[in-house]
């Protein structure tokens, strides 16, 4: 069962059809901005940022306690769930500046989504619900609810963060570019 229903698409990015706004809920979420996640001159997915209302300010959309969503289209056969629970720890290292700990057992619940093959074409939505937590859906079944805020600031601080994950997909999330 799905909590959220789709629109029409809007954007394209990476030969992925990204939908312009989805309802998490009764709430409707707008498409803030999109990216590519690439490395090594390869693209591997596609991404798309979710919010209430539109901004290009990173911080406010880490630090808020409000409805949001981020979309990961996978657009490589080459990403393996083994690289990608490397890439999302790394990405936690980072967002929380080395500070894993106080949230290390809600990592662990997370990562533990991404333990069945992954595969080109794979849809992740990570869609946060205040006083939930962010729900997980991989090809829209739900995988797992992982509790708390602060999990939530980390897990967006991955693509948001001062030290994002690839600051021109940050760019493209944020409307930047």
């Amino acid at each position: 069962m799905t909590i959220f229903s789709m629109s029409s698409y809007a954007k394209e990015v990476a030969g992925v059809n990204l939908p312009d706004s989805f309802t998490a809920k009764d709430q409707s979420l707008a498409l803030n901005g999109v990216g590519i996640r690439s490395k090594f001159f390869m693209d591997i997915y596609a991404a798309g940022l979710y919010l209430t209302e539109a901004t290009t300010e990173a911080k406010s959309v880490i630090d808020q306690d409000k409805p949001m969503a981020l979309r990961l289209h996978i657009t490589s056969g080459l990403l393996t769930s083994e690289k990608m629970e490397s890439a999302t720890r790394e990405g936690f290292e980072k967002s929380t500046g080395g500070n894993t700990a106080p949230i290390q057992a809600t990592i662990d619940s997370f990562i533990a989504t991404f333990s069945d093959a992954i595969v080109e074409n794979d849809v992740f939505d990570f869609v946060y619900e205040p006083a939930v937590g962010v729900k997980v859906f991989k090809n829209d079944t739900l995988k797992a609810t992982v509790e708390g805020l602060e999990f939530k600031k980390a897990l967006f601080g991955i693509w948001l963060s001062e030290d994002a994950v690839q600051d021109d997909l940050k760019e493209g999330l944020l409307g930047s570019i």
